[in-house]
Parts: structure tokens; C-alpha cells; sequence
């Protein structure tokens, strides 16, 4: 499994019905699973982003499918990024020429 973190941002929609974006935030958890992702931390932060979610997913495909499947609710963009543990970035490291 990969770890990929979701930069999140309401859109105006996701704004107007702010006060259900935890609710929101359980529906995605469950979603997910459907397509095999693990959502691991879900955190709601101020500044450029609204929400930062750090889940498990088997690739980039499946990950790509379930953000696109969030975003068709029109409640929030997001920007998907992969991430790296510090084992994981050794063994990147040892290919570096």
C-alpha cells in the first residue's frame, strides 16, 4: 500500500453547508473502503486548505478514483500528493546515482 496525502479545499457549496463537513467527513472514510483505501487521519486546518486526509491506497489509479468521486459532490477540490516514510525514502535514496 502507498500513502498519499489529500489537500483539501471547500468549494462554495462545501462553504454554505459547512456545519455537515465532519458528517461528510464519515461518508468518505466508508466510501473509501469500497474502492480499497484506508483512510488514516483526517484533519481540518486553517490556512490554504480546509482538510488534510492522509489515507493507504494499492496505487495512483485507485486514489485518483476515489478523490474524483469526492469531488463529483461539488463540496470540495482536492490535490493529491504522494508520501513517503523514512524507509521508504532509503531505499529511493539507495537508487540515486
Amino acid at each position: 500500500m502507498a500513502t498519499y496525502i489529500l489537500l483539501v479545499s471547500f468549494t462554495e457549496q462545501g462553504l454554505r453547508t459547512v456545519k455537515d463537513t465532519t458528517k461528510r467527513a464519515e461518508v468518505f472514510r466508508e466510501m473509501s473502503k469500497q474502492f480499497g483505501v484506508t483512510v488514516k487521519d483526517i484533519y481540518w486546518t486553517l490556512g490554504r486548505y480546509d482538510l488534510v486526509i492522509t489515507v493507504d491506497a494499492p496505487d495512483a489509479a485507485t486514489i485518483t478514483a476515489a478523490g474524483l468521486t469526492l469531488g463529483m459532490a461539488g463540496n470540495v477540490r482536492t490535490q493529491t500528493l504522494t508520501a513517503f516514510s523514512a524507509a521508504e525514502m532509503g531505499g529511493i535514496l539507495d537508487k540515486v546515482r
